[in-house]
């Protein structure tokens, strides 16, 4: 009864036959959600529809031999045997014809509910593995831009180490040119002091002034001496930058500065107009003030 019923009912439910024949076997004819669970597990199957051979032996005839022989006393005939097996099936086709049309309708639509719920189970574990796939894919994504902040910042921090470094020699090498002006003044107070003792009495009260005119006369380029830079520059696609460098810092400062806000990740060349001058690798160590490029430059960038 129970192979009969489970088959019927899911052809009640419109599953094709092949499946639902499969359904049952596979399932040893446990029982309807059973089956069902099997359908739906293997819907997909490539050989779903292939064509069903059922066994060679009959699993309900073979399960009620199973169940019948333990209770068969010893020395029972094989007629006695039989007669139980044929009272088994007209008890089947009795209990079968007990189940009226309204018990299978009923029966019918409480198993398509049940497949509706199973159904919907399936489809809310979809989207649960979906929610969980996209979790994934932020997190990798959230980690990736980690790293790019990270070398980011290992980037920043090199060029702020450079810069800094750049700075220190570039007051030391302030420091060394005070030193040395400080002494040049030294060597010429006591140059012109020992000048003075040996010609006093034959040089004029005008000549003083006279001496230290020069001084005075290098007093005025000193004040134009700027420490500071601007340079402008004009990028590829016609747009332009403007930052102020120290006046000894090498063109390469430039040169990165350019790269961190408009090159791009493009090879490029470092041009003045007018004059029209390339600057090449060898010019990058030299600094600005050097190169002509102070107090203000405009320089140009051309693609190599």
């Amino acid at each position: 009864m129970a192979e009969y019923t489970t088959l019927e009912s899911l052809l009640e439910m419109g599953f094709d036959r092949n499946r639902a024949e499969k359904a049952v076997a596979h399932t040893e004819n446990q029982g309807i959600e059973r089956a069902m669970d099997w359908l739906m597990e293997h819907e997909n199957d490539p050989d779903i529809d292939e064509p069903y051979v059922p066994p060679s032996e009959n699993v309900l005839g073979s399960t009620v031999e199973q169940s019948s022989s333990p209770q068969s006393p010893p020395g029972t005939t094989e007629s006695a045997t039989e007669s139980e097996l044929r009272e088994l099936q007209e008890l089947q086709e009795d209990s079968k014809r007990v189940m009226t049309d309204e018990e299978k309708k009923e029966q019918v639509k409480r198993l398509e509910e049940l497949m509706k719920l199973r159904q919907e189970e399936r489809r809310e574990r979809e989207r649960q593995e979906e929610i969980d796939r996209e979790k994934q894919r932020r997190k990798q994504g959230q980690e990736i831009l980690q790293v790019k902040q990270k070398l980011q910042d290992d980037e920043m921090k090199k060029l702020a180490e450079l810069r800094r470094r750049e700075k220190m020699e570039d007051r030391l090498a302030k420091q060394r040119v005070k030193d040395k002006i400080a002494r040049d003044r030294e060597e010429r107070a006591q140059k012109f002091g020992g000048g003075s003792s040996s010609t006093t009495l034959s040089s004029p009260p005008s000549e003083v002034p006279q001496l230290s005119s020069p001084e005075s006369q290098g007093a005025p380029p000193a004040k134009k001496d700027y420490d500071e830079c601007r340079i402008q520059v004009r990028l590829i696609d016609g747009s332009t930058l403007s930052a102020v460098f120290k006046a000894q810092e090498p063109l390469a400062a430039v040169r990165v500065y350019v790269q961190m806000n408009g090159a791009n990740g493009q090879d490029f060349n470092l041009i003045t107009p007018y004059p029209r001058r390339v600057f090449t690798d060898l010019d990058m160590e030299k600094p600005l003030c050097e190169l002509g490029l102070v107090p203000s430059a405009v320089l140009v960038v051309t693609k190599k």
